[in-house]
């Protein structure tokens, strides 16, 4: 069934006359009258009588009338849920506990004007998809992708980066320390469960295993955040990495120093995925957003070219903008 025919009839029983209801959608006489006509052969039923003042329904018109009327509403309310800013801008963030997160809490603070609808995929490549389809309107992933390799239509910059600080227990040898260098930390056992070989965070912690010669130990089970953080608290031997802004809290009753690593800062750089085509409008805001906390947050202002406290390590995968 067409719109503009149920909302001509419409228009022409409530103004009783087809050329007045014609001018007040914008239409010819003979267009509304073609409406008309039309609705009635799918219907099977007539639904004005013509009169020498105009027109009047039907036992039929008035039946469908309500109906009609209805039908206009809820296509209005529908195409009123995706106009620009009625619909949620919705963002994948990887996960509760990461800095993604974090970011997208501060952006929703600063912008509460910019619905919001959070959403969590199991993995970055699913994040891509997801922005390829039209799922979500954006999502962060824990890597740079070439343009070149991207869905037709998707686009990615950096968008947070995150630096790295040790997490010991307070019998560590490293507890007491103001900050630690990378070189500091070859020959400590620095524990990571859980991670997945061929994943992002997998190349990077490799990478950075490699360049400062660390042992990081992915191996045993992975019991989520507080039973890593209990079981760095409790060993003089273990310490892990965490992000500065991880939503990770100690249990109670569990002592967990975090010591800023310095000269370089390793720093983890997340992207974020759109597509380019009919963007959102809260999008704009968001990126805007992110690039000046970007420029807020990243150890010597994000650039890695100093060689003060503020020089930082990326992986070589990453891009500068």
């Amino acid at each position: 069934m067409e719109l503009h025919a149920v909302r001509t009839f419409v228009a022409v029983a409530d103004e009783g006359q087809i050329q007045v209801a014609a001018a007040q959608l914008g239409i010819s006489q003979q267009a509304a009258s073609k409406r008309v006509a039309a609705l009635e052969r799918e219907l099977g039923v007539r639904l004005f009588l013509r009169t020498p003042r105009g027109t009047r329904l039907t036992l039929d018109g008035e039946a469908f009338l309500p109906h009609a009327r209805e039908l206009l509403v809820a296509a209005e309310r529908a195409a009123d849920s995706v106009r620009a800013g009625r619909r949620p801008l919705r963002v994948d963030v990887l996960g509760t506990q990461l800095i993604t997160n974090w970011a997208l809490q501060e952006f929703h603070r600063a912008r509460p004007d910019v619905p919001l609808d959070v959403a969590m995929f199991k993995d970055g490549r699913s994040a891509v998809d997801a922005v390829r389809d039209g799922v979500v309107d954006a999502a962060f992933w824990g890597r740079d992708v070439p343009d070149d390799r991207l869905p037709r239509g998707v686009r990615s910059s950096r968008a947070v980066d995150e630096a790295l600080v040790l997490a010991t227990g307070p019998a560590h040898p490293l507890a007491d320390a103001g900050s630690v260098t990378p070189a500091d930390l070859a020959g400590h056992r620095i524990w990571i469960p859980g991670i997945v070989p061929g994943a992002a965070w997998a190349a990077y912690y490799e990478e950075l295993a490699d360049r400062f010669g660390l042992d990081i130990d992915p191996s045993g089970p992975n019991f989520g955040g507080s039973h890593m953080l209990r079981t760095v608290s409790a060993s003089a031997t273990v310490a892990t990495f965490l992000g500065t802004h991880t939503l990770l809290s100690a249990p109670a009753g569990v002592e967990v120093r975090r010591i800023p690593v310095r000269r370089p800062t390793p720093v983890y750089p997340h992207s974020l995925l759109w597509r380019d085509d009919h963007p959102h409008p809260g999008l704009a805001a968001l990126r805007e957003f992110l690039d000046g906390l970007r420029a807020r947050e990243a150890p010597g202002g994000g650039d890695g070219k100093g060689k003060g406290d503020g020089w930082v390590w990326l992986p070589s995968w990453h891009r500068s903008s």
